[in-house]
């Protein structure tokens, strides 16, 4: 068992890949960390695909900096353009599944969206949910629909 640090206690990983339910897993994760104190580290992933188109690479396209783009743009749409200074954005290589999963150790609770932008519609979880679900190394929280969809009605 790894041991945890203080600043590990209250940090909530968030899988985003700009679709609309990470954008929600998001939010929902800052309502979390700020509930307890916490931190959320926002993770956005990305790979070399297997077979690279020449043009891709002699025109300097890069997937790390596509990443990049796609959280910053993430992080603005889900807090209006003002990120809470507790949430932190990272990008790592690697298959999701494995790179969320690794990002869990010590880790409060780690966040996902039901559905992302790859798989089939109609389908209750996506292939990455599943295996975080499966093998994180806290809890995990997965988020069906949009936050509107999920959001608690007021009493």
């Amino acid at each position: 068992m790894s041991e945890t640090t203080a600043a590990d206690s209250g940090r909530i990983v968030v899988g985003v890949d700009g679709s609309q339910p990470s954008l929600a897993a998001l939010r929902r994760a800052a309502r979390i960390a700020e509930l307890i104190g916490g931190s959320v580290e926002a993770v956005t992933t990305w790979e070399y695909p297997v077979m690279t188109d020449a043009f891709a690479v002699t025109t300097g396209w890069s997937p790390e900096e596509d990443a990049e783009e796609i959280l910053k743009r993430a992080l603005a749409e889900a807090f209006d353009g003002a990120v809470p200074p507790y949430v932190r954005a990272a990008t790592a290589m690697g298959q999701p599944a494995r790179v969320l999963t690794e990002r869990s150790e010590g880790a409060h609770l780690l966040v996902l969206g039901s559905r992302g932008h790859g798989g089939f519609a109609g389908l209750l979880l996506g292939s990455v949910s599943t295996a975080c679900a499966g093998h994180a190394k806290c809890p995990v929280l997965i988020l069906h629909g949009t936050e509107d969809e999920n959001a608690r009605p007021e009493v």
